[in-house]
């Protein structure tokens, strides 16, 4: 899928799902750039076998847990869990982010509420890729890559 068609088809859906303060051109560019940054090539699951799973490559016990048990995310994730059909259960969301993008944008959206931070303007690529680092904590983070990915983003969003 292009960008246009990941904005279209899962963030822009997602949003909708997720109170209005949570909707911005600047959470669509995070969401845009992270994607790239962790799922390039769109396999939805970590390759070869690791534990992450959707285009924003969530862990059960990292990001799911944490976005299904923070208090600022807990009752907008059981939400967007009722309104996609799913228990608001750690192992069955993980498993459901490998096939369902838009509760995988939704719980993308929640993680990043849950920075206490401003979303970084789209000229502060630098801003946010610390909030990428502090948000996802990857393993293996790639920053060479960020830059590209966090423009095409920014370009997407802001045409």
């Amino acid at each position: 899928m292009t960008l246009t068609e990941i904005r279209r088809s899962a963030i822009e859906p997602a949003l909708l799902l997720l109170p209005a303060k949570m909707c911005s051109p600047q959470a669509e560019v995070m969401l845009l750039a992270i994607t790239q940054q962790e799922d390039p090539e769109q396999r939805r699951r970590q390759w070869p076998t690791g534990p992450a799973r959707g285009l924003w490559q969530f862990e059960r016990a990292g990001g799911v847990r944490g976005v299904l048990r923070h208090e600022l995310t807990d009752k907008a994730a059981v939400a967007v869990c009722t309104a996609r059909g799913i228990k608001p259960d750690e192992h069955l969301v993980h498993a459901a982010l490998e096939h369902d993008d838009v509760l995988a944008a939704a719980f993308a959206r929640l993680l990043l509420w849950t920075d206490p931070f401003r979303l970084p303007a789209e000229s502060d690529a630098s801003g946010a890729w610390d909030l990428y680092l502090r948000t996802w904590r990857p393993g293996k983070p790639h920053p060479a890559r960020w830059p590209a990915r966090y423009a095409t983003a920014v370009r997407e969003v802001y045409p």
